[in-house]
C-alpha cells in the first residue's frame, strides 16, 4: 500500500497518464468515427483498408527513427509537441466535414500525418516512464497507464458511437479534437519535470539506430517477446480490428453496436490489467506465452459466431488475455534495459506492437475483396497463430522460464 500511495503523489506521473488517458480517449474517437464514416458513407472496406493502413503504416516506417529521437531529446517535449499537431489535424478533419468537403483522399493524406506523428510519441512515452517512477514500482505505473488507456478505448468509442448517433460524424470529429488538444495541455513538460537526457554518447543517427538493432538482436527475450507481439497483433488483435466494422455492417449493425463491441474490448483489457497491477507476477514469460495461447483460441471462437450480441462478449475475452501478453513482457523489457538506449529498444517493441497491424488491415482487406467469406479469413488467420505460440512455449525456454526479480 505504501508503494502505491507513494506513486500517486508522484504529480508528473499523474500528468503523465492524465494527457496519456486523454490522448487515447481522443484517438480512439478518431477512429471509430473514421471508421464508421468510411463503411457508411463511402461504402467501401476497401477503402476503409486503405485509410487504416495510411494511419498505421507511417509508424511503421518512423518508429524506429521516434526511438532514436526519444533518446537524443527530451520526451516530454516530444510528446506535447506530437499531441499538439495531432489535435490541430483533428480540427482539419472537423472543418473538412462540417464543409461537406472530407473526400476519401483527404482522410488518406490527414490520417497518414496523423500516424506518422504516432510514430514519434509512441516510444517517448513509453521510455519516459522508468524515469519517473521507482524502478520496483514500473509494473505498477505500466497497469495504472495502460487500465487508464483500456478505459480511454472503452469510453472513445461509447462517447463517439452516441455523438454520431444524435448530433453527426462532424460532432465526433470536433469533440475528438477537443480532447486531444486537452492531452496536450497536460503533456506540457514544466508539468512532468523530466530529468536530464541519458544519451549523451555523440554519434549519428544511423549509428544510434544500429546500436539499438544489435542490443535486442543480443537478447533472446526479447527476441521471442517481439515475436510473441508480432503474432499477437497480426493474427488476433489486427485481423479482429479490420473484421469488427465489416461484421457490424455485414449483419445490420449501427455505431452503437460498433460501439458496443469496441467497449467491450476495452473493458477486457481494463479487467484483466487491474488484475495485473495487484498480483505479482514471477514467471512473466511463461503468462506472456499463456495469454498468446488463449487470447488465440477465442479468436478462434469470435471467428464462428454470426451474431452481434455474442461477438460482444467475445470481445471481452479477447480483450482479456490480450493484456497478459503485453504488460508482463512490456514491464521486463523497461526494467532491464539499459536507460540510455530505451527510447530505441521500446520503439522496436512498439514496432512489434503496433507496426502489423497494417499488414493484417491489407491481408484482411483483400482476402475479403476477393469473396472470401470474413469469418473464414479470422479463423485462419487465428489457427496460424496459434501454432507459432504454441511452437514458442515448446522451442522458447529462455523466455518461458524468465522470472522476474521484482
Amino acid at each position: 500500500m505504501e508503494q502505491r500511495y507513494s506513486l500517486m503523489r508522484n504529480t508528473p506521473f499523474i500528468f503523465l497518464f492524465i494527457g496519456s488517458f486523454l490522448a487515447i480517449i481522443g484517438f480512439s474517437m478518431f477512429f471509430m468515427t473514421t471508421t464508421w464514416f468510411v463503411i457508411s458513407d463511402l461504402g467501401s472496406a476497401s477503402s476503409l483498408g486503405m485509410i487504416l493502413i495510411a494511419i498505421t503504416v507511417p509508424r511503421v516506417v518512423m518508429m524506429a527513427f521516434g526511438g532514436v529521437l526519444a533518446d537524443k531529446y527530451k520526451k516530454t517535449t516530444i510528446m506535447f509537441t506530437t499531441s499538439t499537431i495531432q489535435g490541430v489535424l483533428l480540427v482539419l478533419i472537423f472543418l473538412l466535414n462540417n464543409a461537406g468537403q472530407l473526400t476519401f483522399v483527404y482522410l488518406l493524406i490527414l490520417g497518414f500525418f496523423f500516424g506518422t506523428l504516432d510514430a514519434f510519441s509512441g516510444p517517448a512515452g513509453t521510455s519516459l516512464i522508468p524515469k519517473l517512477v521507482q524502478v520496483q514500482q514500473i509494473k505498477q505505473a505500466n497497469a495504472i497507464i495502460q487500465g487508464l488507456g483500456q478505459i480511454g478505448f472503452i469510453v472513445g468509442p461509447i462517447i463517439s458511437g452516441s455523438i454520431m448517433e444524435f448530433a453527426g460524424v462532424t460532432t465526433g470529429y470536433l469533440v475528438s479534437a477537443i480532447i486531444v488538444l486537452l492531452s496536450a495541455f497536460f503533456m506540457f513538460p514544466p508539468f512532468l519535470k523530466e530529468g536530464p537526457v541519458d544519451n549523451t554518447v555523440k554519434q549519428t543517427p544511423l549509428k544510434d539506430l544500429i546500436e539499438g538493432f544489435s542490443y535486442v538482436k543480443a537478447s533472446k527475450f526479447l527476441i521471442t517477446g517481439i515475436l510473441i507481439l508480432i503474432t499477437l497483433n497480426f493474427f488476433a488483435f489486427g485481423a479482429i480490428s479490420i473484421a469488427i466494422p465489416i461484421l457490424v455492417e455485414t449483419y445490420g449493425g449501427s455505431p452503437i453496436n460498433l460501439s458496443y463491441i469496441e467497449s467491450a474490448l476495452g473493458v477486457g483489457m481494463l479487467v484483466s490489467t487491474a488484475i495485473i497491477g495487484m498480483v505479482k507476477i514471477r514467471r512473466r514469460g511463461f503468462t506472456s506465452i499463456v495469454g498468446l495461447i488463449a487470447t488465440l483460441i477465442v479468436a478462434i471462437a469470435f471467428s464462428q459466431i454470426p451474431n452481434l450480441y455474442i461477438l460482444t462478449a467475445l470481445a471481452f475475452f479477447i480483450g482479456f488475455t490480450m493484456t497478459f501478453v503485453s504488460i508482463p513482457f512490456f514491464t521486463s523489457a523497461q526494467e532491464d534495459t539499459d536507460p540510455r538506449i530505451m527510447g530505441r529498444v521500446m520503439s522496436i517493441v512498439f514496432l512489434a506492437m503496433n507496426g502489423f497491424d497494417p499488414l493484417a488491415y491489407a491481408t484482411v482487406t483483400l482476402l475479403v475483396s476477393k469473396g472470401i467469406d470474413i469469418q473464414l479469413v479470422i479463423l485462419s488467420f487465428s489457427v496460424i497463430g496459434l501454432i507459432i505460440a504454441l511452437v514458442t512455449l515448446w522451442k522458447g525456454k529462455t523466455y518461458r522460464n524468465y522470472e522476474s526479480t521484482y
